[in-house]
């Protein structure tokens, strides 16, 4: 059994922080994305992302609640880090 939390920002380029982010981690894990989704598998969970018309919807799974919260610090603090230009932070949801 696995746990999730998902997060979404407003963003008229959601495909470039899907570029972005996969490109990053490519290097290091397996990683598989177009412009319109990504998936990045580690170690502790996988993350997800999906652009939609409004935004970015990005999704995190793990099996224990630890790997999840570093799982949900990665992917924030890299997709901060990214998103500087427009100030986006992200407000992770339980799924």
């Amino acid at each position: 059994m696995s746990i999730r939390a998902s997060a979404k920002v407003l963003t008229d380029t959601p495909g470039r922080y899907i570029g972005r982010l996969c490109k990053h981690f490519a290097h290091k894990i397996p990683v598989r994305y177009d412009e319109r989704q990504g998936r990045i598998e580690f170690a502790f969970g996988v993350g997800t992302l999906e652009a939609q018309e409004d935004g970015l919807v990005l999704r995190a799974e793990a099996a224990r609640e630890e790997d999840l919260d570093r799982l949900k610090e990665v992917l924030a603090s890299h997709f901060e880090r990214f998103a500087w230009q427009e100030a986006l932070t992200l407000n992770w949801q339980a799924a």
